[in-house]
């Protein structure tokens, strides 16, 4: 999970950004009607290969999450994949987690761009392009393209609902800005529309939402952002520091519990895609830190025995039993410079706030 500021985003929203292209919003893993599933399987019953090359790319799109969905919960240790936090109340439940007091992330983000907007806005020069993968409500980008005098704008998400309601207030907020919506899980390979121009290209990634992946994944997607940013391009891009613990778990544990109900939100999420009977009321919301791997973890532990059933299978949990949903790598500066030269950027220039707890980083194509 990540912030708001321009907006912090911490949250697991991105990944690959080639591949083939859909239509917009086809990626989006909605729950598939029963009957379509069920026509999917019988033909593929007879003849597999053939019946799933005729079917709709949003048929297909949802049988992976099906997939997915599944061999997670199948796993040993039981996961879900963050992106599935966000259908549209989950998309909501984030955005309220940015104004919480506990969520230091988007007061401290906001904090260092007003510090040091002017250094940044130099360094950014004449980017013109801006590409913000996780873009939810697009609150974040707004300041950004008005300071850029930018062009066009391109955002990505997942939550397609969300997505089109934010790049409508920023059209309303900044008429001359050719602003586009691609809806999609861009970890399932995506790129963007031909007509986006290719150059002063500035990918922009804040709130730290790199740290929900492994650093293996991470260096992988800071490298497809370098090809997106291409030659010339930019990437600019927040990062969460190592800080004290109680700190650190105070935001992702509030005490209202708010991401409680985000994080329990995404087993009624995984109920509609995979027509499962998690009953989201009997899991409790853990988070911690993780000294070892510097990161913070978020699982859903079972109340009580759980018996989980969906089509064609199940699994029963015993109490305590923990599903693991996200975890939020903590970077040092000095490391995560070495990542982005490892990815392939250059010239990297980074900002902290006055207390060192948050890092925006530039970084050249």
């Amino acid at each position: 999970m990540a912030g708001g500021a321009i907006g912090v985003a911490v949250l697991p929203r991105l990944g690959a950004l080639a591949g083939a292209t859909p239509g917009a919003g086809a990626l989006r893993c909605g729950a598939m009607p029963v009957a379509i599933f069920a026509h999917a399987m019988r033909s593929a019953h007879a003849s597999a290969a053939h019946a799933l090359s005729r079917l709709p790319v949003a048929v297909l799109a949802s049988l992976a999450c099906r997939r997915e969905i599944l061999a997670g919960l199948l796993s040993q240790q039981a996961s879900i994949c963050p992106k599935y936090f966000y259908d549209q109340r989950g998309s909501e439940l984030f955005e309220a987690i940015t104004r919480l007091p506990e969520y230091y992330l988007t007061r401290t983000e906001r904090a260092l761009m007003r510090r040091h907007g002017r250094a940044i806005a130099e360094a950014l020069g004449e980017a013109r392009v801006v590409i913000e993968p996780g873009a939810g409500s697009c609150d974040k980008a707004r300041m950004l393209c008005r300071s850029l005098a930018a062009t066009h704008f391109v955002g990505v998400d997942i939550s397609a609902d969300c997505l089109q309601d934010g790049i409508a207030r920023l059209r309303r907020a900044l008429p001359g800005l050719d602003a586009r919506a691609v809806a999609g899980d861009i970890t399932a390979g995506l790129r963007l529309p031909p007509n986006v121009p290719a150059t002063r290209r500035l990918v922009f990634y804040p709130g730290s939402s790199i740290g929900n992946f492994d650093p293996p994944q991470a260096l992988a997607l800071l490298r497809q952002m370098r090809a997106l940013a291409g030659n010339g391009g930019a990437l600019l891009i927040g990062i969460d520091l190592p800080k004290d613990r109680a700190m650190l778990e105070a935001a992702y544990d509030d005490a209202a519990g708010v991401t409680a109900a985000f994080n329990r939100n995404v087993l009624s999420h995984v109920n509609r895609l995979i027509g499962s009977d998690f009953e989201p009321q009997q899991w409790r919301h853990l988070a911690f830190f993780n000294e070892a791997a510097s990161r913070i973890e978020m699982h859903l532990q079972a109340m009580g025995a759980q018996r989980v059933r969906w089509p064609g299978g199940g699994r029963d949990f015993a109490a305590g039993e923990r599903i693991h949903t996200e975890n939020s790598y903590k970077y040092p500066l000095p490391a995560f410079v070495a990542m982005l030269r490892e990815a392939g950027f250059v010239a990297c220039q980074s900002w902290t706030d006055a207390r060192g707890w948050y890092a925006m980083l530039h970084a050249r194509a």
